[in-house]
């Protein structure tokens, strides 16, 4: 049994890109929904940051990688997603249509560009502690768990300076690495909670259609309803991803294959941590 895994939002974006009719197209319906020129990867007059152009370019990526593996006769069985994946997910899964998930994801990003403007806001990438004593030290330094990958895979969010304090910390406590990334938004935290009103009116402005292939979320590892999903994506930014969980509840629904659907190849190596320690 064929699963599709649509990663989340990418770090960078290739300086070169596809040059074929269905990226094209995919790139066509990023400028009419979004207005962001995916061969320049520039906004029309600046006028967005480059973290909401990453989190389009990651929409993007991986809905014309989901037209070039139908077009090889690859089917899933079953889809799931992680962060800000969702959204292709819901166009491969047929809920929104191609432009609907470019344009959903721009306007989150917009969103929470605008309300969370001159706060200094970073995620922390940490791998080597283990989830307890992460917990510890994020709490002690008032960051949030966002991302649980894997057993010693972690993703923090929360303000750039309590984030480098956490980071030399965990590196104190023996973590193998600790990097830190700039962000618009503190994703997958309480601290989201701020722009509920505005981001729950953006997922209320959509049709949802049932998913033609089982999506499971990455909170509680459900398979989504259309009736669940408006209130789901407002959950997503707001709580921690459980990548592992879902990898683990993949399989006892039955995934024997897992494809990576978008930019990178950071599931596929997750996957393969989880299943090392089986």
């Amino acid at each position: 049994m064929i699963c599709f895994m649509f990663p989340g939002q990418p770090l960078a974006h290739d300086a070169i890109l596809p040059c074929n009719a269905d990226f094209s197209a995919v790139a066509a319906l990023a400028r009419a929904h979004t207005g962001l020129d995916l061969a320049t990867f520039t906004w029309p007059e600046g006028t967005h940051t480059e973290q909401v152009a990453l989190q389009v370019y990651g929409v993007a990526v991986s809905l014309y990688r989901q037209r070039c593996l139908r077009l090889e006769g690859v089917k899933p069985a079953l889809a799931a997603e992680h962060s800000m994946g969702i959204y292709a997910a819901l166009a491969a899964c047929g809920s929104v249509s191609e432009g609907e998930a470019l344009e959903i994801a721009f306007r989150v990003g917009a969103c929470m560009e605008q309300r969370f403007l001159g706060r200094d806001y970073a995620l922390g990438c940490l791998v080597g502690l283990t989830a307890e004593k992460l917990a510890v030290l994020a709490a002690e330094g008032a960051v949030f768990l966002a991302n649980h990958n894997t057993s010693h895979h972690f993703l923090l969010a929360g303000r750039r300076h309590d984030m480098e304090a956490t980071l030399s910390e965990a590196l104190a406590a023996g973590a193998f690495s600790a990097k830190l990334f700039p962000c618009d938004a503190p994703l997958h935290t309480p601290l989201l909670a701020e722009a509920e009103e505005e981001l729950t009116a953006i997922f209320r402005d959509y049709r949802y259609r049932e998913p033609a292939i089982p999506l499971m979320n990455h909170i509680d590892q459900e398979f989504l309803t259309a009736a669940e999903i408006p209130s789901f994506l407002m959950r997503e930014l707001t709580e921690t991803v459980h990548w592992e969980q879902t990898y683990r509840a993949l399989k006892r629904s039955g995934a024997a294959r897992f494809v990576e659907v978008g930019a990178g190849d950071s599931l596929k190596k997750y996957n393969r941590w989880i299943e090392s320690r089986l």
